[in-house]
C-alpha cells in the first residue's frame, strides 16, 4: 500500500519542504492551500495522514480540522498540526478534538518524518529490485552487551569477515551509536537489567534510522521464556549461547540478505569453479547446495560449458561431503555440461575407500584441470575422469 500525505498550508515552502522531505520514501504527497481546498482533497483521496497548519486564509485549521472530524468518511484520518511557537498553546487547547500530534515552526525535515513515521509505516523507495550486498562488502555490526567476554568472541569470531564490530554496554550508548553511524545490524543481550534490551528493542524499532535493520537477540540457550518473549516482540532473530560463531554468521548473512555465493563459486579460464573450504560444516554444504543448481544454470546460460571442482582445501572426504559432490556432477550431467575435480592426493587415495568415489580423479592445478576439459581428452568424453 502506497500511503497519501495531504499538507495543508498557505505557505508554498512549507508545502515544498514537506515534499522534499519525504521524496526518498514511497508515499504520495497531495497538496492544498487552505482548509476548503484540504477538505475537497481528503475527501477525493482519503488521505492516510493530514499535516495541517492552524493559520490560512478561506478557512483556517481548527474549523478544517472539526469539519474532519465531524465528517464520518474522514474522522478517522490521523492530523498533525503545524503551528509557529506562539501558538502551541493554542494547539494543546484544540487537542481533544482529534490531533495526534503537532510540529513547532520552522521545522527540520527530519523531525517531520520522524513524526509521521510514528503514524504510518513509511518505507523507504526502491527504485528496482534490491540486489544482494556481496559477503565480502563491509557492514557495521553493533553489540549490545555488558559481558566482556561474550563481546570479545563474537568480534574474534567475525575478524575474518569485512564486517566493522562495535560494541556498547549500555541502551544509551546504542541509541547516540544508531543515531551517529548507519548499523547494518544490530544485537542486543536480552540478559541486560531490567529488560531494557526490550525497551531498547522498541525506541529503535520506533526510528525511522533502525525501524528495518534487523535485530538479534542474544539469550542463554536454556532461557526459553526469554526466548519466546523475544520472538512475540519481533527479534530478527536469536542467537543462543554459548555462541555457535559459525552458525551466527550465517544467521547474520541471511539477515542482511547478503550473497554468498562468492564464498564458493567464481568463474576462472571460461570455468564455473565452485571451490569448498577446508571445514565443510554442514551450514557451508547448505549455503554450497542452495547455489549449486543455480549457479551451474546460470553458467550455461552464459555460454560455459565446465565446471571444475575444487578440493583443494579440503583435508578429508566424509559422507555429507560425497553426497554434495554427487549431487554437483548429477546436476552437470542434467545440462550436459563437462566437469573435473582439483584436490590432493591424499584426498584421491581416501576415494579408493568408497564404492561411489572409486572412479573419481583429482588433478593437482587449474590448468591440469582445465587441460583435461579440452575437446578430444577422454576425460571430457566422461563425466568423471578415470
Amino acid at each position: 500500500m502506497r500511503y497519501k500525505i495531504l499538507t495543508v498550508d498557505d505557505s508554498k515552502t512549507v508545502r515544498i519542504i514537506v515534499k522534499k522531505a519525504f521524496k526518498l520514501y514511497d508515499c504520495e504527497i497531495l497538496e492544498a492551500a487552505n482548509g476548503v481546498e484540504g477538505l475537497a482533497v481528503a475527501a477525493k483521496e482519503n488521505p492516510s495522514l493530514v499535516l495541517l497548519d492552524i493559520t490560512m486564509p478561506v478557512m483556517d485549521g481548527v474549523e478544517m480540522l472539526t469539519k474532519l472530524k465531524s465528517d464520518p468518511n474522514l474522522k478517522g484520518i490521523p492530523v498533525i498540526m503545524l503551528t509557529a511557537e506562539g501558538g502551541r498553546d493554542h494547539v494543546l487547547k484544540i487537542a481533544k478534538i482529534g490531533v495526534r500530534d503537532y510540529i513547532v515552526k520552522p521545522f527540520k525535515e527530519d523531525v517531520l518524518v520522524q513524526k509521521v513515521g510514528r503514524i504510518i509505516d513509511l518505507k523507504p523507495i526502491s527504485e528496482a529490485p534490491t540486489k544482494a550486498k556481496s559477503i565480502f562488502d563491509p557492514a557495521n555490526i553493533l553489540v549490545v552487551e555488558d559481558k566482556p567476554a561474550i563481546l570479545e568472541q563474537i568480534t574474534n569470531g567475525l575478524k575474518h569477515t569485512p564486517w566493522q564490530v562495535k560494541g556498547v554496554a549500555t541502551t544509551g550508548e546504542a541509541i547516540d551509536t544508531c543515531g551517529s553511524t548507519a548499523v547494518d545490524l544490530i544485537m542486543i543481550s536480552l540478559s541486560l537489567p531490567e529488560e531494557s534490551a526490550f525497551t531498547l528493542f522498541r525506541v529503535l524499532r520506533a526510528n525511522l534510522k533502525t525501524k528495518y535493520t534487523p535485530i538479534f537477540g542474544l539469550v542463554v540457550k536454556t532461557d526459553t521464556g526469554t526466548q519466546q518473549q523475544a520472538q512475540q516482540v519481533g527479534f530478527t532473530a536469536l542467537a543462543t549461547k554459548p555462541l555457535d560463531l559459525d552458525e551466527l554468521e550465517a544467521k547474520i548473512a541471511r539477515a542482511m540478505n547478503l550473497d554468498t555465493s562468492e564464498r564458493y563459486f567464481r568463474q576462472e579460464k571460461n570455468c564455473l569453479v565452485m571451490s569448498l573450504p577446508e571445514h565443510c560444516s554442514n551450514h557451508v554444504l547448505n549455503e554450497v547446495s542452495a547455489y549449486l543448481k543455480g549457479k551451474i544454470s546460470d553458467a550455461v546460460d552464459s555460454g560455459i560449458s565446465q565446471v571444475v571442482f575444487d578440493l583443494h582445501a579440503v583435508k578429508r572426504l566424509d559422507m555429507a561431503v560425497i553426497k554434495l559432490l554427487i549431487t554437483a556432477m548429477q546436476a552437470c550431467q542434467e545440462v550436459a555440461i563437462h566437469y573435473t575435480m582439483i584436490g590432493s592426493t591424499e584426498l584421491a587415495k581416501e576415494c579408493h575407500g568408497y564404492e561411489d568415489t572409486r572412479g573419481w580423479t583429482f588433478y593437482e592445478t587449474m590448468d591440469d584441470a582445465v587441460a583435461a576439459l579440452k575437446p578430444g581428452t577422454p576425460e571430457m568424453a566422461t563425466a568423471d575422469a578415470t
